[in-house]
């Protein structure tokens, strides 16, 4: 499956469906509310980014929206009569198994490798539990995401939706309260969506630099710190992230995929080797290692925004979910892979168990020291691709604003500009365990848990209701709550820990 390039002012959906009649949600700021009742006249109009270029198995993991920019409105009917899987105007539709074989590569990323630390931070047992827990809730949300999309699109009579357009639609159907918030959902995913993909690639840089570091410092008298390391990493990334094309970048990501499938097999090899006895190992931990765990898990695990990508592009949209589904069957696979490597990654290491299980292994051995170079090298490829996605959505809200003969001087500015920016934050922050965490509880527990259960909120709260006893108002307040502290307890103990390792750096000097 690959995403296609459209130009910006090209209508997606076809002429014959670009004159049915709207309602226009119309916002009144006398009376302070909305009304669908004020009809007009207007043709909807799609619109494709550019960044839905990005294929979905370059996002490891991470979330990868599908912006569509449209005027607001559209029927408010449900009268079950309009089917948006079948105005739906796909270029190269994907099959089941082709979804399938791309959620797995969307949601496996390097986030595997540090499950095994996460595991540490809960205790054998109730890491195991809790795992299956949260990835539950996570694929559960989704469902509630993709769910929301379908109703929003027959009830406004529009093909397809991605994350933003989901939010705000929601919120435009919602409550009279949540009306004037709709532009800000948008910005709000969209915001905590570069935040989570820079934050990513800060991540990267970290991994890289410290794999490289473990390997080059045995052969070398004078040891260089790990924040030389992520500046002379950057360096190169630089020049190779004014490459705006993703087709030129389409080689690295087949390089580290490969590198990155073999580095982990052999990692694999080491894992499973001399096990020791599961008695020998906590089974729970103290709580207050939970959040650190709740952060990197979902970091690992979550992929909401891949989802809304893959289900515009399939052939048969209603396979994505249901039971069985395209998703349930994905995520399943996902979440017992995951579970396996944080199970026996903390079986064998115990509480020697590093950020990444890489750093585990043995340094003296050259095939575990090719191990950290491979995997290393994957992930440093793997960055411009990454990259490419905030870079995307920040350059769509400023082109506009800035004059055609400055254009490409300001986005090779932008380019630069973030690259050093990630690159600072990674020197300034390169400890990978509380980083993963940090991101994972910031922005992942809110596109993940609370931004879909509030959509849910919003889009049943007239049509069909909360069901007997306000059952949905329940479940989704529980949803709220559940990632509010996650949250909060994540970025508590994340910070906590950085500000511990800044105290120990001063200390030493």
């Amino acid at each position: 499956m690959s995403f296609h390039k459209s130009d910006s002012r090209t209508p997606l959906a076809p002429a014959e469906y670009t004159k049915i009649p709207t309602v226009v949600t119309v916002y009144d700021s006398e009376k302070k509310n909305a009304s669908r009742n004020n009809a007009s006249i207007s043709q909807p109009k799609f619109i494709r980014s550019d960044m839905a270029d990005v294929p979905v198995q370059q996002a490891a993991g991470s979330t990868l929206p599908l912006v569509l920019t449209r005027k607001k409105g559209g029927d408010d009917g449900e009268d079950g009569t309009y089917n948006p899987f079948e105005h739906r105007k796909v270029e190269h539709p994907t099959s089941d198994l082709e979804t399938f074989v791309h959620l797995l590569k969307g949601s496996l990323g390097s986030g595997i490798l540090a499950m095994p630390m996460a595991f540490s931070n809960a205790g054998l047992w109730f890491g195991l539990v809790a795992t299956l827990l949260v990835g539950t809730l996570c694929t559960y949300c989704v469902h509630i995401l993709v769910k929301c999309a379908h109703i929003l699109c027959r009830r406004r009579k529009i093909p397809m939706m991605g994350f933003a357009d989901v939010a705000e639609q929601a919120f435009l159907d919602g409550p009279p309260g949540l009306n004037r918030w709709s532009r800000f959902i948008r910005f709000m995913v969209n915001t905590f969506l570069v935040i989570d993909l820079l934050g990513c690639c800060c991540i990267y840089l970290v991994f890289v630099a410290t794999n490289v570091q473990q390997v080059v410092n045995q052969y070398t008298a004078n040891e260089i710190s790990v924040r030389l390391w992520i500046v002379i990493v950057s360096a190169p990334l630089i020049f190779m992230c004014l490459v705006r094309n993703l087709k030129f970048l389409t080689p690295f990501s087949m390089i580290a995929n490969i590198l990155m499938f073999v580095g982990i097999v052999i990692t694999f090899v080491y894992m499973f080797t001399d096990l020791p006895a599961p008695a020998e190992r906590d089974g729970i931990v103290s709580v207050t290692h939970w959040p650190i765990f709740f952060g990197t898990v979902i970091f690992a695990l979550e992929g909401i925004g891949v989802v809304m990508s893959l289900e515009n592009d399939m052939k048969n949209p209603n396979h994505f979910i249901g039971c069985p589904s395209v998703l349930n069957f994905g995520m399943g696979l996902v979440i017992g892979l995951y579970t396996l490597v944080g199970f026996f990654g903390y079986l064998k290491y115990g509480p020697e168990t590093e950020a990444s299980i890489t750093l585990n292994l043995p340094l003296e051995d050259k095939l575990a020291q090719s191990v950290k170079l491979m995997i290393a090298i994957a992930i440093f490829f793997t960055f411009t691709l990454q990259f490419y996605v905030p870079v995307s959505i920040l350059w769509k809200g400023i082109e506009n604003k800035i004059s055609a003969a400055r254009q490409n001087m300001c986005e090779y500015g932008l380019r630069v500009a973030l690259v050093l920016l990630c690159c600072g934050i990674a020197v300034a922050l390169p400890n990978l365990g509380p980083f993963i965490s940090l991101i994972g509880a910031v922005c992942l527990s809110t596109l993940g848990m609370i931004v879909p259960s509030v959509i849910e909120l919003a889009v049943y709260y007239e049509d069909p209701g909360y069901g007997r006893f306000k059952w949905r108002l329940w479940k989704n307040s529980g949803l709220i709550i559940f990632g509010i502290v996650g949250f909060i307890t994540g970025t508590y103990v994340s910070i906590t820990e950085f500000q511990a390792e800044f105290k120990d750096g001063h200390d030493e000097m």
